[in-house]
């Protein structure tokens, strides 16, 4: 019963808010996959998440 109360609630977005919600969904998920393009990001990650355990 949640879910389908969330998707009334995009239902009901205006165009022009789904249009702005997935072009900046859009611009996140491109800014997180340039920084997999840089080695030094990765690794500092690599150890940040290694350093967990």
């Amino acid at each position: 019963m949640c879910a389908r109360l969330r998707l009334k609630g995009l239902e009901a977005m205006k165009p022009i808010q789904k249009t702005l919600l997935y072009a900046s969904l859009a611009v996140v998920l491109g800014l997180v996959f340039t920084l997999y393009t840089r080695p030094d990001f990765v690794m500092t990650l690599a150890n940040q998440v290694w350093g967990c355990f």
